[in-house]
């Protein structure tokens, strides 16, 4: 469904627990904190979705994921936590993808470069991104239309 503003916190928090706990594979314990603070600021979060072309998955009232892509298809945020290879990503990215017409870019995790790659996103570079004086490793991808 299209997100709601009613979402956001519940948002952020399953952005938090999903960086803190998937992640945790492939980035440190400091980059994590990095990463998802847990101080997330609810008003930009709002805006930057309402903003966007933003759905939320849900199973059972419980939201298990979300995502979002800007008018220019850059695909921001896709998070699904507890529910890993339920198909739950995979729905959430068809539809923000038929959103947009023409090329798509998202920069991923090194968790997500995989799942990215299988839906046809090549690596444009890889890049090292600061926060807090700490650097995390993403890759640049797009898939072209």
């Amino acid at each position: 469904r299209k997100y709601q503003p009613s979402d956001c916190k519940e948002l952020t928090e399953l952005f938090y627990n999903t960086v803190h706990n998937v992640n945790a594979k492939d980035y440190t314990k400091e980059q994590l904190n990095v990463w998802a603070t847990g101080q997330a600021d609810l008003e930009k979060w709002n805006d930057s979705l309402q903003k966007h072309f933003s759905v939320v998955a849900v199973d059972n009232e419980i939201i298990v994921g979300f995502g979002d892509i800007d008018k220019t298809g850059y695909l921001d945020r896709l998070v699904h936590a507890d529910y890993q290879s339920k198909g739950i990503a995979t729905a959430i990215c068809n539809q923000l993808e038929q959103a947009i017409k023409g090329d798509i870019t998202t920069h991923a995790s090194i968790t997500a470069k995989p799942f990215f790659e299988k839906r046809g996103y090549k690596i444009a570079n890889e890049q090292q991104v600061e926060r807090q004086g700490i650097f995390l490793t993403n890759y640049v991808m797009i898939k072209e239309r």
